[in-house]
């Protein structure tokens, strides 16, 4: 893996903001902002950012998404001519979408120290078993990257901080109300002790209730 590079070059810049500018489309739309585009011959394929939560699909990273769109578009599940940039270091899932996609190359923005898999937490795309191996490169625009999800997550935190403030306030100005803003319940009533049972003994408990005058059974 090449984290480490020259000066970026004027493509990968390029294609990046573009990636960028799907991440801001995610975080729009509540998602974690991370984006993608597909380039081939320095153009335009696919682009696709985070959609798990707004499409209720675990699979929907912004690069399965992207994927998806190039190979629909193209006709074709192998996309030897394309290179795939994104935003944040690829996890597990998709490094092995992108390497049974056949990408000629790999560009991502900022490492992901919890779940990449293009040398933060491990290496796919060096282990030699595998059949294919992916040109790789981290690092283009990784600041701008981390930037944006360093306020995504500021931002979510506070919305959290507040909604709880908010519900100690209103639970602290109506009586009756926990801290969550729910209403308290009732006291739930006393359960009748029925007497104990030895086990393997029949038991009939009385029925205190007199038999209807009309019924000639009873």
């Amino acid at each position: 893996m090449t984290t480490e590079s020259p000066p970026i070059l004027p493509a990968d810049d390029y294609a990046m903001r573009l990636a960028l500018d799907q991440a801001q489309n995610a975080w729009l739309v509540g998602e974690v902002p991370v984006g993608a585009v597909i380039m081939r011959a320095g153009q335009v394929i696919a682009t696709g950012y985070n959609r798990p939560i707004t499409t209720h699909d675990p699979t929907a990273h912004a690069e399965i998404v992207a994927l998806r769109h190039a190979a629909q578009l193209l006709g074709n599940y192998r996309l030897p001519e394309c290179e795939l940039y994104v935003t944040l270091e690829p996890c597990a899932m998709c490094a092995m979408a992108m390497m049974h996609a056949r990408l000629k190359r790999v560009v991502f923005a900022a490492p992901d120290p919890k779940t990449g898999v293009a040398g933060s937490v491990l290496d796919l795309f060096a282990q030699k078993q595998l059949n294919h191996h992916t040109a790789l490169h981290g690092g283009v625009l990784a600041e701008a990257s981390a930037k944006l999800l360093r306020e995504f997550f500021a931002e979510r935190r506070e919305a959290a901080r507040q909604a709880r403030d908010a519900r100690r306030r209103a639970a602290a100005q109506a009586p009756g109300l926990e801290a969550d803003g729910l209403a308290a319940l009732p006291a739930l009533p006393e359960v009748q002790e029925f007497p104990e049972i030895p086990v393997g003994d029949a038991h009939y408990l009385p029925l205190n209730f007199d038999p209807p005058q009309d019924d000639p059974q009873r």
